[in-house]
């Protein structure tokens, strides 16, 4: 399927129609050409005297935008550039990213946006999205009434609670359903009008936010309980009774309530959550990568984790899935599975457990043998060394907890040691992968959660694979809107890892990186869009009628940032 001559085609024959004119076409962020409105443009807009006489187009518009970034001095800055730029062009932003994804990716997401959400209150200029606070909890559905979100298809919503490794930013927090939606249409192709980012605000029990006197969100301790769950129940019901087919992704909740939101509530509309399911996919697709590198069977794997909230029980419930599939029983695969939170190897009995924690302690008795370090805890470290790890995979936000007498200790029963420090931003990462490389003598397969620069080791540059969910939730998106799926299934988010797992350079090269390089971000949401709506079709669970009118839906349903024509519409 050719998606990008289908979508220029479909771009070279739309034109825009539109009843605004002057400033409010050009204060339009979805509108706004800039100084590429043509001359017959600026007549019938009343435009000339607005816009300095030079008439460009897209082309000099990247020119000059990449030179104005470029003269930024650090990444934030470069961050509140492209926001700004968001609010002002949305099709030159767009432009920007897709041509230049490897530069702009770690600027617009992960790592700078948490800063961005640390620094929401003193950079926020512009509405994008929408605030629900909770003493507006009964203007829910007027909020979400206004005409301009008819066109919304889908949304990503926080409560602000765990943003990334950095924890409870609030109302700041909205910059991660921002970066999200913008990811949507840079790496997915979901038009900009489809995606409406959400701010949840029940308060913030951040002493340092609540005591900032230029803080935008409601100033309060967070609201739990009861109140809390029904103003989710309230939210919810709202967005179905305005869009009964809508996308809602959960994105960066708490670990006490991400799963539990996800269960209430996936049965009722079409919904996700991407710290679970998205980083799940993501980090399945990498470990089968290292499978294809190492020869071992996906059976044969023995997986550690470091940190076993929403995200790592999300990764060890895929995993699971693929060991079944290789020919385990229930019973043996979860053998297979070395959890370690903050007070050690998590072992049946332990007070405190989570239901979904349960399922995975380990029992005493699978200890025998072990050579333990003397604490009443069973440390990482014991894990590492008697379990004989091939997976060690961190979601801890720990910075440096995978240390060097760890890494070379796992080298030692292991030719390849794959390993995946995932916690986000760079400052929580458990390992650089220049140590791991270094400790394991460049012998390691490595996959990180932020952007790492290559480095070299015996006389060779290593490049290391960013385990982004950004490979995952747009081709995600893409293909659960073009499919019209009602529900997303596990068996859609295992296809969306195995269509990934499937573009992993190793199955051509043994010692290449584990995933496509982040520059094909955008190529690699096409196949994933496709397993995922094939998926939902063969599951019954899609709103097309079979794959020959999928497969158009997603031809022609695909947005490209370039400029359309327009036509002005009289009152």
């Amino acid at each position: 399927m050719d998606s990008s001559s289908a979508a220029a085609n479909s771009a070279k024959s739309e034109v825009v129609e539109t009843r605004l004119s002057g400033y409010d076409l050009l204060l339009h962020p979805g509108l706004n050409k800039g100084t590429a409105f043509t001359e017959e443009e600026r007549d019938a807009f009343a435009l000339h005297g607005l816009l300095p006489p030079h008439v460009g187009n897209l082309e000099d518009q990247l020119e000059r935008r990449m030179k104005a970034f470029d003269g930024e001095t650090n990444s934030f800055d470069r961050y509140n550039f492209m926001r700004n730029l968001q609010d002002s062009n949305e099709t030159l932003f767009y432009a920007l990213i897709t041509g230049n994804v490897e530069k702009f990716l770690p600027i617009v997401y992960t790592p700078t946006v948490g800063e961005g959400c640390q620094r929401f209150s003193e950079t926020w200029l512009k509405p994008r999205g929408l605030f629900i606070s909770y003493p507006n909890k009964k203007r829910i559905d007027q909020m979400l009434a206004d005409p301009r979100y008819d066109k919304v298809r889908c949304i990503v919503v926080s409560d602000g609670e765990r943003i990334l490794g950095l924890g409870d930013q609030g109302a700041g927090g909205m910059g991660i359903p921002i970066g999200k939606m913008a990811l949507y249409t840079a790496l997915g192709g979901v038009h900009p009008e489809h995606c409406l980012p959400v701010l949840l605000d029940v308060g913030t029990d951040n002493e340092d936010r609540l005591k900032d006197p230029i803080y935008i969100g409601w100033r309060s301790k967070r609201v739990r309980g009861q109140e809390y769950d029904d103003f989710v129940e309230a939210f919810v019901s709202a967005v179905k009774r305005r869009w009964p087919h809508i996308l809602l992704q959960w994105e960066d909740f708490a670990g006490s309530n991400a799963n539990r939101l996800l269960e209430r509530y996936r049965d009722r509309l079409c919904t996700f959550n991407d710290d679970i399911q998205g980083t799940a996919a993501v980090a399945t697709a990498t470990v089968l990568g290292a499978v294809q590198a190492t020869g071992i069977p996906m059976k044969e794997q023995r997986i550690g984790f470091l940190g076993f909230g929403s995200a790592g029980i999300g990764i060890a419930n895929l995993l699971l899935a693929a060991m079944k599939e290789d020919g385990l029983s229930d019973e043996d695969a979860h053998k297979q599975f070395y959890p370690v939170d903050r007070y050690g190897l998590i072992l049946a009995g332990q007070a405190g457990l989570r239901p979904d924690q349960v399922r995975y302690a380990r029992k005493k008795s699978d200890l025998a043998g072990w050579t333990l370090s003397g604490s009443e805890q069973v440390s990482l470290a014991d894990v590492v060394r008697n379990a004989k790890l091939t997976v060690l995979i961190g979601v801890s936000s720990q910075a440096g907890a995978f240390t060097e007498e760890i890494v070379r200790e796992m080298a030692k029963h292991t030719d390849r040691p794959a390993i995946f420090p995932l916690s986000n931003p760079t400052s929580k990462s458990e390992a650089t992968p220049a140590d791991l490389t270094k400790w394991t003598n460049g012998r390691a397969l490595i996959g990180t959660g932020s952007p790492f620069p290559p480095t070299e080791i015996n006389g060779k540059t290593v490049e290391f694979s960013q385990t982004n969910n950004s490979y995952i939730f747009p081709g995600l998106a893409l293909g659960i809107l073009t499919s019209r799926a009602k529900h997303v299934s596990d068996a859609m988010i295992m296809a969306a890892a195995k269509a990934l797992a499937a573009l992993s350079p190793t199955l051509k090269n043994k010692e290449a990186s584990l995933l496509p390089p982040i520059t094909d971000s955008r190529k690699v949401s096409l196949p994933v869009a496709e397993a995922v709506g094939q998926q939902a079709i063969a599951e019954g669970l899609a709103g097309v009628a079979d794959e020959k009118s999928f497969e158009k839906e997603l031809r022609e349903y695909v947005w490209e940032p370039v400029y359309r024509p327009y036509v002005r519409l009289n009152d």
